[in-house]
């Protein structure tokens, strides 16, 4: 064989070995493949567990209710671990068997109704409202700060505080106001979310509720729009106003279940007093009422200089001025005429705002607010 010969069959061998190596790879590769989608089917064919609570325990069974309503006595796996009563478990679908407890211990996830939050208002943020403010920190603040002094003098402080007025007076502003001073937990929830589908789930709520704010003390739960709620109880038949009153004793019974001193406030906010139910509104519950009215002259000069302390204002602008035309109007459609003002002088690309630009947004802040009074007229023609 030649020099020559011989180095073609070299070339020929090492190419020949070059593609088996690569072909054995892509074959192993491509093998990998189809076994891991083997196994993402084969976990899709696995048929879906049902979530059901644990209700009473007989050793190695168990009571449990679905989410139905029906009750059943069903085995326990013994790869589940310990489970009580009250726990949320994993059932298999055709013997219900309990598969394995699922980490929450809870049938609803209360931090997704509810708003957590540790607020950042303080009361340099609140105007014209000095005296409420002084009552509020007496019966929140005051208890949390200095428990002692109320042991000394021999007195309970009230459990929790409502605060009723027209809409926009600043009644959630206080709230988050004393929990901020305090720097407390702020669990904010709306009266109507607690009234629920099937019986005892909005009772139930509620006690979550409470038990959430005790672990997070110290905390105020602030509920708001409480006449959705706690509305005066009547003789109706229907199942649904069963329903709220069973969810408002829940409520009352919360309330009454802890002491006045401990690390949890109470704070309602409503704009019905009149229709609110006497009992929780009796002493020993929400017994402190603070009306929260109207800003007067005053008031109404300090939130105006609070909502624009960060604009620029023209040099024709006398702040006492505008705020004594700007009567009858609440803390919020104050901050509304200095955001229309804004808007006024953005529309004229100026960054200075003038007194016209108040004038004009005080005029349709108050033609807005005399057209949604007159709404009912229009629908009757």
């Amino acid at each position: 064989m030649t020099a020559k010969e011989k180095n073609i069959l070299d070339s020929v061998i090492y190419s020949y070995s070059a593609n088996t190596s690569q072909t054995n790879e892509e074959n192993q590769i491509l093998k990998e493949t189809v076994n891991k989608l083997k196994e993402e089917l084969d976990r899709f064919k696995i048929p879906p567990l049902m979530v059901s609570e644990v209700r009473n325990l007989f050793g190695k069974d168990a009571i449990i209710r679905l989410p139905n309503g029906n009750q059943f006595y069903v085995n326990i796996s013994e790869e589940c671990g310990k489970v009580k009563p009250g726990d949320m478990v994993l059932t298999d679908q055709k013997n219900l068997t309990i598969i394995k407890k699922m980490p929450i211990t809870k049938k609803f996830d209360i931090e997704s109704f509810v708003i957590v939050e540790k607020p950042t208002v303080s009361w340099k943020d609140i105007g014209g409202l000095d005296a409420q403010a002084r009552e509020i920190k007496e019966v929140v603040e005051l208890p949390l700060k200095k428990p002692e002094l109320f042991k000394k003098v021999g007195i309970t402080p009230p459990k929790g505080i409502l605060l009723y007025g027209d809409p926009g007076t600043g009644k959630t502003l206080l709230a988050k106001a004393v929990a901020s001073s305090t720097n407390s937990t702020f669990i904010e929830v709306v009266g109507s979310e607690l009234v629920q589908k099937f019986i005892g789930e909005g009772a139930k709520m509620v006690g979550e509720i409470f038990e959430l704010a005790r672990k997070k003390a110290p905390s105020i739960v602030f509920i708001d729009e409480l006449d959705a709620l706690a509305a005066k109880r009547i003789e109706v038949g229907t199942s649904g106003e069963r329903e709220v009153n069973r969810t408002f004793m829940q409520l009352l019974a919360e309330i009454d279940g802890f002491n006045s001193l401990d690390n949890v406030k109470i704070i309602g906010a409503t704009n019905r007093k009149d229709i609110l139910d006497p009992a929780v509104v009796r002493p020993g519950r929400l017994d402190r009422l603070i009306h929260i009215p109207l800003p007067k002259n005053d008031g109404r000069l300090d939130i105006l200089k609070i909502h624009s302390k960060n604009m620029t204002l023209g040099k024709d602008i006398d702040l006492n001025n505008i705020s004594a035309i700007m009567e009858d109007l609440c803390g919020a459609e104050i901050k509304a005429v200095c955001t229309e003002a804004g808007y006024f002088a953005i529309r004229e690309n100026r960054t200075s705002i003038t007194r016209k630009d108040f004038l004009k947004a005080i005029d349709k802040v108050k033609l807005a607010e005399e057209a949604e009074g007159d709404d009912y007229i229009r629908m009757f023609g």
